[in-house]
């Protein structure tokens, strides 16, 4: 991270009913308005089918299509049945199946389409029958009669009118849940609005068979790219008055929205995780339903005009805690207290998972390495970096090998040159800072909401003076996540060196205030020192630097703080002292030669100057 010293509304649910269209058969919302005791609740894998091109097939060629349809849903009856699912309606063209786990719905797709695609290539193209499959994981309600109802049919439904004729598409709860338990890998087509569901879906195509260098790897993409998931269970509302569940519930979804600003771990779909409302579930059975490696749980207790939340981070795989943190506010402004506490949570959570992550690969056996591990194990040695730069480098190198679209291991890479300026170990910074434009405008293409790209865009930028873009990059970063310190971070440096030295300040409090525990922290400190150094507050500034000397005492660059400031504060022998060894490690003889080592055209340049000077610097 640059520091200065170098340059460098719910509607009735519709039961189930005859009719040629899937979509308009199962297009409801909601599950408040069934009630009654014929019902219960319960979390399935819905699969829906619906043929493509119907009415064409029929108008060409009526007794043919009928008997292709008769085959087709004899294949549909047999894989489904195979894989411990249940036939809900073949009305029409459709098909509707039900499942108790996600891998058997999976499976029975997979195997549908392979008979049906297979068995059609005797047939004239113009003539053949595709079908359309969605799958989802979600809650249905399902009556006595065998009739289901729900969210989590209408979803299944959209996501098949997704497909491709021929192919299946299914919702993230579903990829995360089978993943690395089928022989297929998955294309993400990113959010898709469904109509009647208030929060998007992410939707993945499933691909059957890799191709390519894939391929030769003898794994497939799915395995590639295992990023471990998170699950976000309803708050619990322990308060006993259940008008509050409002704020618990807006809580858990605040959260599970957050989080997925952050895009390093995939966050199973609220429609999924709700599913557990009002039940008291065992976490580790919930991670293995949900397909999830970790999960959130809380509860809310309000009282008055106070509240008091409690979080927890859950392997999902041993049950144990990771983190866990209380907080207790006063509501005089609900939203307000919110926004804050979902920002501290996510926070603190994000990376306690990076370090569950990093902990749970390097412990494990390395004959066969994923893209996932070796980005993993690359962020394991970002901390002595500059002992491992080579090695570092390479294991987001060989990450990138084997899964080129992987943007986190693309800005992992940038970063690495970003250090290099830092530390002054690049031989061509401006061939570092080209590679770091490269790898930014690479991962645009990709994915142009990931707010890391902005981050290595605000470096880039400031490296080569450019700060008005490094603002701009930097603004961009925090509002794709506002709960990352990453992003603050690197506004905060972009603002202090253009000139926004009091903006600048405001961003480095809110690293503190968002993780004032984490390692890290001595640079959020460093970085309140140059946004009060750029308000020519140096006491205060005198003070946050401690911080950093106390955690970093042989840094450089906050030498060169304590020689600027000793100076400014006029403490002429402690001055001197501190001005000769900083000197010394720089080699420093002018003015000119400390400008250009500086970041180009800061605002803090003379300031820093005048202390040097006040020091003792005759330059």
């Amino acid at each position: 991270m640059p520091i200065a010293g170098h340059r460098p509304a719910a509607v009735s649910v519709r039961p189930l009913i005859a009719g040629s269209n899937i979509l308009e058969r199962y297009d409801g919302e909601g599950l408040a308005k069934v009630s009654g005791s014929d019902h219960r609740k319960r979390l399935v894998a819905i699969l829906a089918a619906d043929a493509a091109g119907y009415s064409r097939l029929m108008a060409s060629d009526e007794s043919a299509t009928v008997a292709a349809l008769d085959a087709a849903r004899a294949i549909f009856r047999t894989h489904i049945e195979a894989n411990q699912g249940r036939v809900i309606d073949m009305a029409g063209d459709s098909v509707l199946a039900v499942f108790e786990l996600a891998t058997g719905a999976v499976t029975a797709a997979l195997a549908i389409q392979q008979e049906l695609n297979s068995g059609s290539s005797v047939v004239p193209a113009d003539k053949r029958m595709h079908f359309r499959i969605g799958v989802h994981l979600g809650e249905i309600i399902e009556k006595a009669d065998g009739t289901v109802y729900g969210d989590g049919v209408n979803i299944a439904a959209r996501l098949e009118s997704l497909a491709e004729p021929g192919g299946t598409t299914v919702s993230d709860s579903v990829r995360n849940a089978v993943k690395g338990k089928v022989s297929a890998g998955f294309e993400d087509q990113g959010e898709q609005t469904v109509k009647n569901i208030a929060e998007p879906v992410r939707a993945y195509r499933i691909i059957q068979e890799p191709v390519g260098e894939l391929t030769d790897l003898h794994e497939s993409p799915e395995l590639l790219h295992h990023k471990p998931s998170v699950a976000v269970l309803p708050f619990t509302n322990i308060g006993g008055d259940p008008e509050q569940d409002y704020f618990s519930d807006g809580l858990s979804e605040e959260i599970i929205t957050a989080l997925a600003a952050w895009r390093s771990f995939p966050v199973i779909a609220r429609n999924s995780t709700f599913a557990y409302k009002g039940v008291s579930p065992d976490v580790r059975k919930v991670a293995k339903d949900l397909g999830a490696d970790y999960v959130l749980e809380g509860s809310v207790r309000k009282g008055g005009t106070r509240a008091r939340i409690t979080a927890q981070l859950i392997d999902g795989t041993t049950g144990n805690h990771l983190w866990a943190e209380r907080y207790d506010r006063d509501l005089n402004d609900i939203f307000a207290v919110q926004d804050e506490i979902t920002a501290s949570i996510v926070a603190a959570i994000e990376p306690t998972l990076s370090e569950a992550e990093i902990r749970r690969v390097t412990q494990r056996r390395t004959e066969s390495f994923s893209s996932w591990d070796f980005y993993v194990r690359g962020l394991a040695n970002m901390r002595p970096y500059t002992k491992r730069r080579d090695e570092t480098k390479q294991l987001f190198e060989r990450a990138l090998e084997r899964d080129p679209v992987f943007v986190d291991a693309m800005m992992a890479l940038a970063l690495c040159h970003s250090a290099d300026i830092y530390t002054v170990q690049s031989s061509d910074v401006d061939a570092s800072i080209a590679t770091m434009l490269q790898l930014a405008n690479r991962a645009l293409a990709i994915d142009g909401r990931n707010f890391r790209i902005y981050c290595v865009l605000s470096l880039a930028h400031f490296w080569r003076g450019e700060l008005k873009e490094s603002v701009e990059a930097g603004r961009k970063a925090v509002a794709l996540n506002p709960s990352s310190v990453e992003a603050y971070e690197a506004l905060a440096a972009a603002l202090t060196h253009f000139g926004l030295a009091e903006e600048a300040e405001g961003c480095a409090r809110t690293c503190l205030k968002l993780s004032p525990i984490d390692p890290r922290s001595h640079r959020f400190h460093l970085q309140l020192v140059q946004a009060l150094v750029g308000q020519r507050r140096f006491e205060e500034a005198y003070v946050e630097l401690d911080h950093v000397l106390a955690a970093r005492p042989n840094d450089v660059v906050a030498l060169g703080f304590r020689t600027v400031l000793l100076g400014h504060l006029d403490k002429k022998d402690e001055a001197r002292k501190s001005l000769d060894e900083y000197l010394s490690r720089r080699q420093l003889s002018s003015a000119d030669q400390y400008r250009q080592l500086f970041v180009r055209n800061s605002a803090l340049t003379e300031i820093n100057l005048e202390g040097l000077r006040a020091a003792g610097w005759n330059v």
